[in-house]
């Protein structure tokens, strides 16, 4: 279904899933030097990750888009139970302080990661069908 969209909706929509994504993490980790890097972060790992895929696996670059799109969503609604631990955490930092580890409930983790796998499978159903 999605993988028949015009190849422009599909960067649009990768677009606007990225800007989304390091939009939230800019309001949940208030540190500069993390608001300015990490969405460029994202736009290289994206454009390695369609033309390493794209080239080894030899998937099409409409699928890669979806996928991309989907986790990326998937990735901001699955932070999203620890953004105030992000903050906590990234104010901390700010002020000089450190910690010998930086504890994440088990929960979110888990929380998140299922609803990644859940996004990438959502994913591949809607660009198969």
């Amino acid at each position: 279904m999605l993988a028949s969209v015009d190849v422009g909706w599909l960067w649009l929509m990768a677009a606007t899933a990225t800007v989304l994504h390091s939009s939230a993490m800019a309001l949940w980790v208030p540190i500069r030097k993390f608001r300015l890097m990490y969405p460029w972060v994202w736009v290289l790992s994206g454009v390695v990750y369609l033309g390493i895929a794209g080239w080894a696996e030899g998937i099409a670059p409409r699928e890669l888009l979806v996928l991309y799109s989907f986790a990326l969503a998937g990735l901001t609604i699955g932070l999203f139970p620890s953004r105030k631990l992000f903050t906590t955490y990234a104010r901390e930092i700010n002020e000089g302080v450190t910690r010998d580890t930086y504890v994440m409930p088990r929960r979110h983790v888990v929380f998140c990661v299922a609803v990644v796998i859940v996004m990438s499978v959502a994913s591949f159903a809607l660009t198969r069908a």
